[in-house]
């Protein structure tokens, strides 16, 4: 089975944090993991240590990936421009409908709890439905979303810094709880998805 890809773009390392706890939820039901960024728009950025030790992504890895949880920091209510740059890139993808059928969630995180994380992720949903593309939520049958008092949410997980430069990488213990669900569900439907892709061969 392809590896189920985790792509995001992280500055400060919170962003990373919820993907790696997402791929914990999809190692857990024995699905591969491939964890990869995109590559920054300022030549003179100073990269963060947590995206800078993982691969940049490819058009090639997008597309024979199994599933996608596509992450990025809140901008303004949308997406940063590096993961957006990125998408705009994928239309070789969309003309060939590589993507379509494929499972897919979203993730972000903000500094402050209303930062606008549910239009990030509402807006990241749309260049993946484009693609046609399966989108996989987060249920209310996860306890952790009537629960939270920090990140969450039925449209994909989220994670609140508050500011906090000291701990902003930190998951809350319901945040965690919600990325190994998401990343579990994501697996199982690539699973499933890739199982019926096999019977009808």
């Amino acid at each position: 089975m392809s590896p189920v890809l985790i792509l995001y773009y992280s500055r400060s390392g919170s962003t990373k944090r919820l993907a790696d706890a997402i791929a914990q939820g999809v190692n857990a039901l024995d699905v591969p993991v491939m964890l990869r960024t995109v590559k920054s728009l300022n030549a003179d950025e100073d990269e963060s240590a947590q995206s800078s030790a993982v691969p940049i992504v490819t058009l090639q890895e997008l597309e024979q990936c199994s599933a996608l949880a596509l992450g990025s920091p809140t901008r303004f209510g949308n997406m940063a421009a590096p993961m957006k740059h990125f998408l705009d890139s994928s239309s070789s993808l969309w003309l060939k409908g590589a993507l379509i059928d494929k499972p897919a969630c979203v993730f972000t995180s903000s500094s402050s709890m209303h930062g606008g994380q549910e239009s990030t992720l509402l807006s990241m949903m749309l260049p993946l439905m484009h693609h046609g593309m399966v989108m996989c939520g987060l249920p209310y049958s996860e306890p952790e979303l009537h629960n939270t008092t920090t990140g969450g949410s039925p449209y994909g997980v989220t994670h609140v810094a508050h500011y906090d430069l000291a701990n902003q990488t930190q998951l809350s213990a319901d945040e965690k709880a919600l990325c190994i669900a998401q990343g579990k569900r994501l697996a199982k439907f690539a699973k499933a998805l890739n199982q019926t892709t096999i019977s009808e061969k």
